[in-house]
């Protein structure tokens, strides 16, 4: 088993491989998770949103949600979830979006595309290979009108979720910097990873 701590702002990356799981723990509660996962044998084959949104007729990520890739194959299933609801649609903050929301003040702050570019190149990937991420404890409520906003989380310390890799994958992970909107209560803070190896 493996345990890292991942300091407020960070970025982490691991290979888990198929069987094993990972554990995510928000440790002090309203912190999001933001999450890419690819085909360690072949990164060209990567999470996609449309795919596990179509496969489980649903927006929010659960216990029993499987996260599919661009062919349609499964990469990861979520085996175990004490919050209950997680984003598939919010994206990554980024230089841009931050400028766009929140005013040109805003461009030198620190972003999750920032790490994923970062971590990434630790693996060979680059910026062609981010695709729409998945937000781990993020709040995001969608009306019906399709409005939808970013909103304080519902998660709490110590809370916590678990993956089981359906075959070896690269997981990319940034713990989310933004203090622009209330996804990490303005204030980010540290989360842990716990590998499990497969049985």
């Amino acid at each position: 088993m493996t345990h890292v701590t991942v300091p407020a702002r960070a970025a982490w990356s691991a290979v888990v491989r198929a069987g094993g799981t990972l554990t995510v723990t928000d440790l002090h509660g309203n912190q999001a998770v933001d999450f890419l996962v690819y085909d360690a044998a072949d990164t060209a084959v990567r999470y996609s949103a449309p795919d596990t949104i179509q496969a489980q007729g649903n927006i929010f990520l659960t216990t029993g949600s499987v996260l599919m890739s661009n062919e349609h194959t499964p990469l990861m299933t979520v085996v175990e979830d004490e919050v209950g609801r997680h984003d598939t649609v919010g994206g990554a903050c980024s230089k841009e979006s931050n400028t766009l929301r929140y005013g040109h003040h805003t461009w030198s702050q620190h972003a999750c595309v920032d790490n994923f570019l970062a971590e990434g190149a630790r693996h060979g990937l680059g910026k062609r290979d981010l695709v729409s991420n998945i937000n781990w404890y993020m709040n995001v409520p969608v009306e019906k009108d399709g409005t939808l906003g970013i909103v304080d989380g519902i998660s709490a310390p110590g809370l916590r979720l678990t993956l089981r890799a359906e075959r070896d994958v690269i997981v990319l992970v940034s713990n989310c910097p933004q203090t622009n909107n209330p996804c990490n209560g303005f204030e980010p803070t540290a989360v842990a990873m716990t590998i499990g190896e497969s049985a």
